[in-house]
This record gives structure tokens, sequence and C-alpha cells, in this order.
């Protein structure tokens, strides 16, 4: 007892049973591996071309609203409206504030700034339009990006397997699945043949040495299914393709005009009725592989839907550095600011900026001016400089007194022409 393919031409010598298995011609291909998601997948929705034309519009709207704003005399307003007749006026574009604008309405998250103008609103309206356009499309094609890499199989079936020639594929060399490739007259398995028979190193001599190259890559293995299904079994790194190319069976031969054939036959009918057939298969096929790659593809595929950091670790990356981007601004304007008002801090620095931290810490002053410089702490030294009167005492350090601060102090003319010197 042999898996021996019942066919016509072995009919004529000897008497088949009734088929125990039933098959056909099938292509076993070693499976794709598997692309790593990149790092930084989320920006793959959009090409770094696009990436620099967004880069640059954003700049240049950001700017063509800044000189609008500046241009046009109804973007600049009253700051105070209970005072009608001030001649103060504000424009609330600024070049910061411009930047700020486009890259909310870019984000879809908004900003406290609208503008007030016909020409800034125009230009305001656009370029939503244009982030509508672009949020759109990269949201629809995020989601493709962002999937666990997908095994992608170059082919799927025999016509594609017959319409190219990168993977070469090929039958044992003697045997009925060669016969059959060459004696069919349907178009695909007669390109398979033509390829095949001008590729005499694509036959192997067994299908041991077939299943060898199956795995080395870039070779196809054309062979009876419950072979191939026997072979997948056992090792994951292997798949079928495709469906069945033929229908056929295995049965058990016998001399001719044997009385075994009618007995066998009959035997073997019965066991398929009894289902005993089918547990047999099923015994030495996945039972004995103990189900090593029963469930992988399934598992697979209900772990496409998760994401992990392979594929979203550059999301975070960026927010890190965005986060530590954002303290060192923050200490950058602490310094910047203490700078400006250097004249009226007598703390060493790391003093001040621990006193600034500790501020911040907390949350139940939230009502309170911070320590750096508050107003009163400012009147204070400044008043140091003059006498009791409000009379300037010659102090240098009254020449860096601000502006806006002279009325409020009784600074005298002489110390306002010396600031101004």
């Amino acid at each position: 007892m042999a898996p021996l393919t019942i066919t016509a031409l072995r009919e004529e010598d000897v008497d088949f049973t009734k088929p125990f298995m039933t098959l056909g011609i099938s292509i076993i291909f070693k499976k794709p591996e598997q692309n790593q998601p990149e790092l930084f997948g989320f920006l793959r929705p959009l090409s770094w071309m696009v990436w620099m034309y967004v880069i640059v519009a954003y700049l240049g709207v950001s700017l063509l609203l800044y000189f609008l704003a500046r241009f046009s005399p109804f973007e600049w307003y009253n700051p105070h409206p209970c005072h009608a007749k001030s001649d103060l006026l504000e424009n609330q574009f600024t070049v910061l504030n411009s930047l700020w604008f486009t890259i909310g309405s870019l984000m879809q998250q908004g900003c406290e700034i609208m503008p007030r103008a016909t020409s800034t609103r125009l230009a305001s309206g656009i370029w939503w339009f244009f982030t509508l356009v672009i949020i759109s499309s990269y949201t629809a094609n995020l989601a493709a990006f962002l999937t666990v890499a997908r095994m992608v199989t170059p082919i799927e079936n025999a016509d594609d397997l017959s319409k190219q020639t990168e993977i070469k594929y090929g039958c044992v060399r003697s045997g009925s699945t060669l016969n059959f490739f060459k004696e069919s007259k349907i178009p695909t398995y007669e390109r398979m043949w033509a390829f095949m028979s001008s590729h005499p190193d694509v036959f192997p001599n067994s299908s041991a040495e077939g299943m060898i190259r199956v795995r080395k890559g870039n070779y196809a293995y054309l062979m009876e299914s419950v072979m191939v299904e026997y072979n997948i079994q056992r090792d994951c790194s292997l798949q079928q393709v495709g469906g069945l190319l033929d229908s056929k069976g295995y049965g058990i031969g016998t001399p001719r005009n044997s009385r075994l054939r009618d007995i066998l036959s009959s035997i073997i009918l019965n066991l398929t009725e009894e289902s005993t057939l089918h547990i047999i298969k099923d015994r030495w096929w996945r039972e004995k592989a103990e189900g090593k790659c029963d469930d992988s593809d399934t598992k697979k595929k209900d772990e496409a839907s998760s994401l992990d950091t392979s594929t979203l670790g550059g999301v975070f990356i960026a927010l890190a550095a965005g986060v530590a981007l954002a303290v060192v601004t923050g200490i950058f304007e602490f310094l910047w600011k203490r700078k400006q008002q250097q004249y009226l801090e007598q703390k060493p620095l790391c003093t001040a900026m621990f006193e600034q931290f500790w501020f911040a810490c907390q949350c139940h002053r939230g009502d309170d001016p911070p320590p750096a410089a508050p107003l009163s702490k400012k009147l204070q030294k400044v008043n140091k400089v003059l006498d009791g009167n409000g009379l300037y005492m010659g102090d240098p350090r009254s020449q860096f007194i601000p502006y806006g601060m002279r009325e409020s102090l009784h600074v005298p003319p002489a110390m306002n022409d010396n600031a101004n010197h």
C-alpha cells in the first residue's frame, strides 16, 4: 500500500480500488519574511516632498498673515475701548502669534487669535481649506501604515506563477504531476510546462530534494495537496499557495482481475462512512505534529489590530523631544527675563531659579505672584535709589528704571533725561 495516484495510464496495467484519499496538485512556497515596522512610520502617509511643502506653506502663510495684519488698517484696534479717543493701537498678529495661529489650525486645535480684516480672513480661510485636505488625506492613509507589517506573498495562485520568471517552480522529475502539466491543454498550465521544460534544473529527483529547495527560498514546488498539508503542519515557514490545480485520488493497486480489488474497495467504503480514515489522517497529519503550526496564522491575524512600540516608537520620541525643547525654552525665558531685571534682583541666579521652581510646584499658591521680581519688590528696590520725597539721589543704577514706571515713582525730569541718555 502506497500513495499511488489513480491515473488512466496506470489503469491499463493494474486495477485500482476505490480512492481512500482525495487530493489534487497544489503549490508549496516559503513564507515571505515580515518587514520590520519603521520607527517613524507615522510619517509615511505623506512623502518627504509633501512634508517639505507643508512646512514651507506653514511658514509662508504665517509671514503673509503677519505682513497683511500690519499693512491693513482694519487689523489695528484700541485695546482700551473705554477710552475711545485713545491714540494707542495694538495688532494681535505678531510673528509668534502668526506662527501660533497657523499651527493651531494645522493641528485642528484652533486658537484664541482671530483675524479682523477682510484680507487676513481670506488668507485664514484658504489656509483652513488647505489644512482640511492635508489632515483628511493623512488620516485616511495613517491606518494602512501603522498596522503591523503584513506578509505580502509575491504569488497568490498558479496564474501568478505562470506570468513571472523570477521565482522558479517545478515538480518531481517523473510522476503523475509532471504528466499532468505535459498533457494539459489549459493555457495557464501550458505556460507553466513551457517554462519548466525550458529549465531542466527545476525538476528535483525526489520530493525531499524539492522541499530543500523550497526552504532555501525563491522556489515553488508542485506536489500533491496531502503532502503539502503534511509539510506545512511541521514547518511553519512554509505555506500553501492557491487552491487545487486538479482533482484525483490515492488508491490501492491490485493485479488485473483480482478479487482483492472488490474486497479492499468494500473495506475502504466502510472506513470512509465511519470517518475512520479521516480520524487516521488527522492523527498523523495534525496530532503527530503537536499543533505546531495550526493556529499561527490565526494568531497573527488577531494581533494585526494591535500596535506595539516598534510601530509607534517614533511618536514617543517626538513627544520626548518636544517636552525637552519646552523645558529648555522655559529655562531660557526665565534667564532672559532675569537679565532684563538684573538691576532689581540681588539674589544669586541658582537661588532665584530654585525659588521659581519651588513656586511652580506649589499648586495652592496659584493666585500669588511668582518670586521672579514681582512689582512690589520692584518698587521697593527702585525706591532705594530715591529719597523719602521721591527725589533722585544720584545712584547710577537709576538710569535703568523702566520708562513705564517713572510716572508712578515720581521720577524727576533730571532723572528722565539721564535715563534717556
